[in-house]
């Protein structure tokens, strides 16, 4: 009991310490991806949190994954260095002991993975879209940043304010350019304010400015003073999310029949299937000779974790194309890497046993 307590205690702080440095790395790169978003008119400055959050419990599963099999792997390959291993050994254990402290870490794991696989992460994106989707339907009064030119959604018109009101229903030193009828006009005014029709469509008004209109391949252009413009906003229509596999509830996804609704099943249900199957191969994968190198082992096993995802990408894309019937596609790749566990076992026993013979 107390080296089960042990064990599980090393391996929680293994586990914690892995998380946290690759939730670190995630949140790093997935903020530059925003930022840069940002940075170019796609996402609204104030909308990046959000979905940095969104983006963040989306690859949960994944990193909590990968941190079980490397606190596993680590864990045991420390033991091998500090020959706590021969102890082991010697006291007539065999390596296959291991199987059961390591399952009891790794249940409670796979469980959670298996929660955040199959519900967190598809609400996670579904609220990601729909938020975005409600950022895109904003008017280009709300979307534009100050000094900066805003391209709108029906990408003819180009917007650029020089100050927004901290409510966005003000703009100052503002300038348009649109194409209406075949024809290029560029307005400039001094303000601006948004406006709502008795009907609910929004205007942008822009007030005592100038319009040069011209038509592209001709000479001719017209300069038309005016004390109030009226443009009318090209919001989308507010509607629901187009549904996607991926975004779809589990009991949606289980009702349908077509085969990107079962590759997406696959890849749910594959994620805890291989958290489990990986830290049982993480066993035999952390071997370590003490008077060796100390970096082989750890080579291999990133190996064996990146070919058994892609695998598991592979049997995804097999289903979703309809060369594969579900059932085969999720049998095929954990069975598979299964089939390698005693082969691992068999030849981490022999090679001890072979070694110690020779003593």
């Amino acid at each position: 009991m107390i080296f089960q307590r042990a064990v599980r205690r090393e391996f929680t702080q293994a586990a914690a310490g892995i998380f946290v440095a690759l939730f670190a790395i995630l949140v790093t790169t997935q903020l530059i991806r925003l930022l840069t978003e940002a940075a170019g008119g796609k996402v609204a400055p104030e909308a990046v949190a959000a979905l940095l959050g969104f983006a963040a419990l989306n690859y949960l599963p994944i990193l909590l994954s990968l941190a079980l099999f490397i606190a596993i792997l680590l864990t045991l390959s420390r033991s091998y260095r500090d020959s706590e291993m021969v102890v082991w050994f010697s006291s007539g254990l065999s390596l296959t002991a291991w199987v059961r402290p390591v399952l009891a870490f790794a249940m409670p794991l796979s469980i959670a993975i298996a929660l955040l696989s199959v519900f967190l992460s598809p609400w996670a994106l579904s609220q990601s879209a729909e938020f975005r989707q409600r950022l895109s339907a904003r008017s280009d009064a709300r979307q534009v940043s100050p000094g900066a030119f805003q391209e709108a959604n029906s990408a003819e018109r180009v917007v650029f304010v020089e100050a927004v009101a901290d409510d966005a229903s003000y703009v100052r030193n503002v300038f348009v350019s649109s194409v209406q009828h075949q024809r290029l006009g560029v307005m400039i005014a001094p303000t601006g304010h948004l406006e709502s029709a008795d009907n609910g469509d929004r205007f942008m008004v822009l007030e005592n400015g100038r319009r040069y209109e011209v038509e592209p391949g001709t000479s001719e252009f017209r300069i038309l003073e005016f004390a109030r413009y009226a443009i009318r906003v090209e919001a989308k229509e507010a509607r629901g999310v187009e549904q996607t596999p991926k975004t779809m509830p589990i009991w949606d996804l289980i009702r349908e029949d077509q085969p990107v609704h079962r590759a997406e099943l696959l890849w749910r249900v594959g994620i805890p299937l291989s958290a489990i199957v990986l830290a049982l191969l993480a066993i035999p994968l952390s071997f370590v000779n003490p008077r060796g190198g100390r970096s082989a082992n750890m080579l291999i096993s990133i190996l064996t974790y990146m070919i058994y995802n892609n695998f598991l990408s592979i049997s995804q894309a097999w289903v979703a194309q309809g060369n594969i019937s579900f059932p085969v596609g999720v049998l095929l790749v954990h069975l598979l890497m299964l089939t390698l566990l005693p082969l691992l076992f068999y030849r981490r026993i022999a090679v001890f046993s072979f070694a110690r013979m020779w003593r």
